[in-house]
């Protein structure tokens, strides 16, 4: 059994820390039975050294455990999400942990009802949810819990991700955001997140340019994310915008529909050092692969 979880980009500008997309970009997991005994677990592709080493702690087994026992099983994870970059890479993981431990305990469950249980293991609901429900989503607390809205299948622009070599910690990126910000930049935030909203609600092209601009975390976060500044300061031709993913260091460019391989042509003669990803939104979130059935999140 194969089930896989997209990376996705949390915030959107001023989306801070609500709006997420999911990307086509996945990180797999190939469940295969066993006679009997503790759990064995491989790990190939992206920080595969590193997460070898994790184990029975490793963030996916502890996923899985939530809904069905490890014992038993054999977890093969293929990694395709950069680790430690602002694209999801830890909530892909749970997610397709999650999605393989519901259809062992043969669970049909909400992406609202898994992130109940991703929240124990990660804090950041923007991010799970668009792991788990695809497509571009919000993520608010509502009496006490955390809800989820599928907003869009698509965006009005084509994303495409600058990944740096170096990796920054969520918890450093979010160390660095001031206690308190000006009624002036919280007041020009809120409005851009509803032209964001209304952006994608229109599929406007020229209201998504106009709404990418923050001042609660951008700002601050372009210190470590090295890029977001450059990029933002000389956008290529035909790219709308530049935003900063997650906690960084990676940005993503927003290239105009039909741009996309001439502002990848421009970003990677640019910066050389860096990988240069042309993406697309994922329509559906974490579940199986090649099984009948639809995937976790395809009706959220």
């Amino acid at each position: 059994m194969r089930f896989r979880a997209p990376a996705t980009s949390a915030n959107l500008g001023p989306g801070f820390d609500c709006a997420g997309v999911a990307f086509d970009l996945w990180n797999e997991l190939e469940l295969v039975g066993r006679v009997a005994g503790t759990p064995h677990v491989t790990v190939e592709g992206e920080g595969a050294d590193e997460l070898q080493a994790a184990g029975s702690d490793h963030l996916g087994l502890r996923a899985f455990a939530l809904l069905a026992p490890v014992e038993g099983w054999s977890f093969r994870f293929i990694n395709r999400v950069p680790l430690a970059r602002g694209l999801g890479s830890s909530a892909a993981t749970i997610a397709v942990g999650l999605a393989a431990g519901m259809h062992v305990a043969r669970q049909h469950l909400t992406p609202e009802q898994l992130l109940v249980h991703a929240l124990t293991l990660e804090s950041h609901a923007d991010n799970l949810a668009a792991a788990l429900a695809g497509g571009v989503t919000l993520a608010w607390q509502e009496a006490g819990r955390f809800r989820i809205a599928r907003i869009a299948e698509r965006l009005p622009a084509s994303p495409i991700a600058i990944v740096p070599g170096n990796r920054v910690s969520t918890e450093a990126a979010r160390g660095a955001l001031p206690a308190q910000v000006s009624l002036q930049d919280a007041a020009s935030t809120a409005g851009h997140a509803a032209l964001l909203g209304a952006a994608i609600a229109a599929g406007d092209e020229s209201l998504f340019a106009a709404s990418l601009e923050d001042r609660l975390h951008q700002p601050y976060r372009a210190a470590t994310a090295t890029l977001f500044t450059p990029i933002r300061e000389s956008l290529p031709a035909g790219a709308l915008g530049v935003t900063i993913s997650g906690s960084g260091p990676t940005v993503i460019v927003w290239a105009r529909r039909g741009k996309s391989e001439g502002v990848v042509a421009e970003l990677a003669a640019r910066f050389p050092d860096a990988r240069v990803l042309p993406l697309s939104v994922a329509a559906t979130g974490a579940g199986p692969v090649a099984e009948p059935g639809p995937a976790v999140g395809a009706t959220a």
